[in-house]
């Protein structure tokens, strides 16, 4: 049985009447008719049991997108439905509404979400449709909970209450908000690709076309064949070449579960983790790579392989990768990188660019990746992108007190230590870089169009 608010002003009520007869007796009295009313209205009201249900929600929603699941009630009993109906999510997803009606994420956990609460009034036979609004905050699979009826008698003091399983799974994808670095990306693709003013010129690139000697130009481009067959001077012109490998490595491990800030201007979200600026830099280098021709390869790893795309190219590259990596979460576990340059000299047995998204955690890095750096640098190239917490980055500048100068130094002391760890990793052959969050994935795009213009690729 369960006790609305009315119950409770009901109880309250007996006050007058002891008040006016003080006497044990009207206590009881008065008890014994508000339990009798209440089983009354529990008995007058209807069987949660009886309501058939249906949900309906997306089957994946971008993280951050407003995403809707409906609840279909359908009154199969034979009284009428008075009821509050919630249809349960995990707090990741539940949504609250502001003033202004906006949706916000649901912080607290404890309490329900008020947008998920539903009054209900149905004549016996009839449906309604109920919408919940969810705005998703975490990647994953998110598995609905139960819908909870609680149903009213003619009265509402009582009623009964029951808990429903209705299958309802919704997987969040990654957010991909960086995909608005691609356009300029894109286009200074296009002019090293020769569709716009400039045309690559020097060793090392793909050939493209011929054209006629002008002065000024490196004699080594010459085509003498060609020059003899014309009698006129020509040279080669080359371009970025095509068709190259591009493997990116996510590093899963303990490292990647530290919480970062998220933005460049000052504002901290202490939400993020190095994994989600990974999965952003991931992605928009793959739709890049992609664009130019290239093959890309994708691997989240730690002591085991979490995911792979391969063999998707195209339209089809994104949805792949979203999709293999929204389920991709931080393991507590220190990786194991000779198993990770395993992995990579298994799958890709030809020069590539394989882009390492970690941590330059010098202790990490010692005991981990520089051991086995020079076994991927002899044969690809080797690119390591790492994030930086914009949290440290303020603590440098703090001055205001001997606390925050102390935590200042902790933070310089934190950057020297990083800096020689990333000058031992170029030593090897490696080209080490770190960013904000915010600044990661276009950092490592321009990485890569510097070195495929370099012809390095």
């Amino acid at each position: 049985m369960a006790l609305s608010w009315r119950a409770v002003v009901l109880a309250a009520l007996g006050l007058v009447p002891v008040a006016i007869w003080p006497v044990p007796g009207t206590v009881l009295i008065w008890a014994l008719v508000i339990v009798v009313v209440c089983l009354l209205d529990v008995a007058l009201a209807a069987s949660p049991r009886d309501v058939t249900l249906q949900r309906t929600v997306p089957a994946s929603v971008r993280l951050g997108t407003p995403a809707t699941s409906r609840l279909v009630l359908t009154n199969a009993g034979r009284r009428r439905l008075r009821a509050l109906v919630r249809d349960a999510w995990p707090p990741s997803l539940a949504a609250a509404r502001d003033d202004d009606g906006g949706l916000r994420p649901h912080t607290d956990a404890a309490q329900p979400a008020r947008t998920a609460r539903h009054s209900v009034q149905l004549p016996v036979g009839e449906s309604a449709r109920l919408s919940t609004p969810l705005l998703p905050t975490r990647r994953g699979d998110r598995v609905a909970g139960p819908v909870t009826i609680r149903t009213l008698g003619p009265l509402r003091l009582a009623g009964r209450q029951a808990s429903i399983d209705v299958g309802g799974r919704i997987r969040v994808l990654p957010e991909f908000a960086s995909r608005r670095h691609l356009p300029s990306r894109l286009a200074r693709l296009r002019e090293m690709d020769g569709r716009a003013s400039v045309q690559v010129r020097g060793e090392g690139t793909e050939f493209d076309s011929l054209r006629e000697y002008v002065v000024g130009d490196d004699v080594r481009s010459i085509d003498w064949r060609a020059t003899a067959r014309g009698g006129d001077v020509v040279v080669r012109t080359w371009r970025p070449e095509r068709d190259r490998r591009v493997v990116i490595v996510l590093d899963t491990g303990r490292t990647s579960a530290a919480r970062i800030g998220t933005t460049s201007d000052g504002s901290l979200n202490s939400g993020g983790t190095r994994l989600e600026a990974s999965v952003e830099a991931a992605l928009l280098l793959a739709a890049l790579a992609d664009r130019a021709g290239d093959r890309v390869q994708v691997l989240a790893y730690d002591r085991t392989l979490r995911s792979r795309v391969a063999g998707a190219s195209g339209p089809r590259l994104l949805p792949a990768m979203a999709d293999a990596l929204s389920a991709v979460q931080p393991v507590l576990l220190e990786t194991d990188w000779a198993g990770l340059v395993g992995q990579v000299r298994t799958r890709v047995s030809q020069r590539a660019l394989v882009v390492l998204l970690t941590s330059l955690d010098p202790a990490v890095v010692e005991n981990g990746l520089l051991p086995v750096i020079d076994q991927l640098a002899a044969e690809h190239q080797v690119v390591v992108a790492a994030v930086t917490d914009a949290e440290v980055a303020q603590m440098r500048a703090g001055r205001a007190d001997v606390e925050e100068v102390y935590d200042a130094a902790a933070a310089a002391r934190g950057d020297l230590e990083r800096s020689a760890v990333a000058a031992v990793l170029r030593q090897h052959g490696a080209e080490v870089f770190e960013a904000l969050p915010d600044d990661l994935a276009p950092r490592l795009a321009d990485t890569y169009l510097a070195l495929k213009s370099a012809g390095r690729l």
